[in-house]
């Protein structure tokens, strides 16, 4: 394939269906393992990529173009432009994760417009479009996860059904945990100690009116007061807001000093 075919071919094309580009030569030992079973699983998902192979020997300027510098190299692309890559002889296993993370697709990017639009209008979500979008792709994890997360406080059982099939192992399943963790946070009985009760019940209230300073606050004083409440929840609980919020969130940074300090 020369720099003409690769235009039509991978370029061009990839405005149709994504191209996979396996960037190998044949002297390469690597690439003699990757080649086979990248084609195998070519073969397999025919309908939604393409596999094109550009030997490195004969198209040193498309090596160059692409920054290729150690062979085997596979890039994605799509719309005209690289959006994932590899380098080294993966096993199959590893390479139908790339595929199946990296490979655009309506309902991923249907999410994404989702997403953006929630993020955008913060407290004041309408999260009509993302229900209708769960109930249409019951499999897609990472939808029924942000349901969950915006569903948690006012309706904590479903937020539970929601995150059910997140196991561990999944590479989602931190994500799920901070939700089960504020599952537990909502539901947890009481203990003997009116004060520690006393927070708990502020910190549900504050999460259910979207303030999550305050519930911060009184959450972080719970575990100076008990650390072992409802099996150390307070902590749990606190580190699942920061992991909803994002390490950069400045609720995140205001509180995170407090909290290690609390913990000891």
């Amino acid at each position: 394939m020369d720099v003409k075919d690769f235009k039509k071919d991978v370029l061009d094309k990839s405005h149709e269906l994504p191209v996979v580009v396996d960037f190998w030569a044949p002297w390469c030992g690597p690439c003699r393992f990757l080649g086979p079973v990248i084609e195998e699983l070519a073969a397999q998902g025919k309908d939604k990529w393409i596999l094109a192979k550009v030997n490195t020997d004969e198209n040193p300027e498309l090596m160059q173009q692409y920054g290729i510098k150690g062979i085997p190299a596979v890039k994605m692309f799509h719309r005209g432009e690289v959006t994932a890559e590899f380098v080294g002889a993966l096993p199959k296993h590893q390479i139908e994760k790339w595929l199946e993370e990296y490979l655009p697709d309506e309902r991923k990017e249907e999410f994404a417009k989702i997403k953006g639009i929630l993020e955008a209008d913060g407290v004041n979500v309408n999260l009509k479009a993302l229900e209708s979008f769960v109930k249409l792709h019951d499999d897609f994890d990472e939808a029924k996860i942000l349901l969950a997360q915006h569903k948690v406080f006012d309706d904590p059982q479903l937020a539970r059904v929601l995150v059910s099939n997140v196991k561990i192992g999944h590479k989602l399943f931190e994500r799920a945990e901070n939700v089960r963790h504020l599952v537990d946070l909502m539901e947890c009985a009481e203990n003997g100690n009116p004060v520690l009760n006393e927070k708990i019940d502020l910190v549900r209230k504050a999460l259910q009116e979207d303030d999550r300073d305050i519930a911060l606050k009184y959450l972080i004083e719970a575990v100076v007061l008990d650390k072992n409440y409802c099996d150390e929840l307070p902590r749990k609980a606190t580190i699942a807001l920061f992991g909803i919020l994002g390490k950069e969130h400045e609720l995140t940074k205001k509180y995170r000093r407090q909290f290690d300090m609390a913990l000891y």
